[in-house]
């Protein structure tokens, strides 16, 4: 898209969107809105299935090109073989494949940010209670207003250190890291035998960033489709490079996951992306989220789209500075859809300021660490609903 969208196409636009009919959105971070043609694929899938026959070989040969064509999607999106893609249900699904898919053994280290997710840090904890390796954690809210990452990671590599595991978009400040050099440093640190690993939890970057993973160099990159690509929660996905795959061995298998003999019994793992996927999925799943990143390429290219997500949370974060009772996270203009702040007077607290937002019909969450408010933008917000979700947060 190489026009400048007008307030018009953009309220064209959002009316795909049931969601934000009665309601001012930016819990995008969280869970993004469905489309309506995703919601209706749904129910044509399932109406499909039935027609077929459940489990009929006519049915199974649908599901298989669905599936097939849902890889495809989701692979040129990032820039990938459809190989390299494995189908999950969620983020978190993502990350314990390849967490607890790697030979660890005891003394081995594996380097966290301390701005990764919940499901990160409990994944570590049960790796080193399990196999006695080390874990250790570097600070990027330290280089919130400054410094480099790369740095940091570099500091904290050690001879033993196996893995590092970060996120692209911060999913509590917004960050945007540099990957390409991150994943250079790691691979190239002289101290190892073998590259160091990078593990990505992209939760925030899938859907909003334009992606290249092969160009990259990231080992892993985990992501779901139900936040910014707005698609039908319950479907995620997994990418492993072809140079890491053979590192990897599934911790869950399947009968998607095997090769079998003549005679139905596994011999093997297959060589692809399957090899971590299990069994039964809930496959119209697929369908929505095709539809769902359709309409956001039919509106604009990936490029077109965070440039438009970067103006509108520049706009956001413009107008909360100027507000005296407010502190934003970032000292400069975000890099992403994500908007961290603190309500820094009055007697209420951030949960209360959220919950009384949500009555007024403006949907944002709390974070814990650090402890703020965080509203998201998509490259469907309107400048008038920042302006009304401004002059609701001046008036709590």
């Amino acid at each position: 898209m190489t026009a400048t969208p007008t307030a018009t196409s953009i309220e064209q636009h959002r009316q795909h969107f049931p969601a934000l009919i009665n309601k001012a959105y930016f819990n995008y971070g969280g869970q993004g809105p469905m489309p309506a043609g995703a919601i209706a694929a749904i129910q044509q899938a399932h109406e499909s299935m039935q027609r077929l026959g459940p489990f009929s070989r006519e049915a199974n040969i649908w599901i298989e090109q669905e599936i097939a064509q849902i890889r495809g999607a989701i692979a040129a999106e990032l820039h990938v073989s459809p190989a390299s893609i494995t189908l999950t249900e969620n983020v978190s699904a993502g990350c314990n494949i390849p967490l607890w898919g790697m030979d660890w053994r005891p003394g081995d280290h594996l380097l966290l940010s301390d701005c990764e997710h919940q499901t990160v840090f409990g994944i570590a904890q049960a790796l080193q209670h399990r196999f006695g390796i080390e874990v250790s954690v570097f600070s990027l809210l330290d280089l919130l207003h400054g410094g480099d990452p790369v740095e940091a990671i570099a500091q904290h590599l050690r001879p033993t250190t196996r893995l590092v595991a970060i996120s692209h978009v911060l999913w509590n400040t917004g960050q945007v890291l540099p990957l390409a050099d991150i994943v250079a440093t790691c691979h190239a640190y002289p101290a190892n035998s073998a590259p160091v690993r990078v593990f990505v939890d992209a939760a925030q970057s899938v859907g909003m960033l334009p992606l290249n993973l092969t160009e990259s160099g990231v080992d892993f990159y985990a992501f779901t489709g139900h936040k910014w690509w707005c698609g039908a929660a319950g479907l995620g996905g997994l990418y492993v490079s072809p140079e890491a795959a053979d590192s990897l061995s599934p911790t869950f298998v399947g009968w998607r996951s095997v090769v079998k003999d003549s005679k139905g019994y596994p011999t093997g793992w297959l060589a692809d992306g399957r090899r971590f996927e299990v069994a039964t999925s809930d496959y119209p799943l697929g369908l929505a989220l095709r539809e769902a990143i359709a309409l956001h390429n039919a509106w604009g290219t990936a490029e077109a789209r965070y440039q438009r997500i970067c103006e509108l949370s520049r706009y956001l974060w413009g107008r909360l500075v100027a507000i005296d009772f407010i502190h934003c996270l970032v000292n400069r203009p975000p890099q992403s859809g994500l908007v961290s702040f603190q309500v820094t007077a009055g007697t209420l607290k951030h949960d209360q300021c959220v919950q009384r937002l949500e009555q007024e019909g403006f949907l944002l969450r709390t974070l814990a660490n650090p402890n703020c408010i965080r509203a998201c933008v998509h490259y469907f917000t309107s400048e008038a609903e920042i302006d009304r979700l401004v002059a609701a947060i001046r008036a709590l």
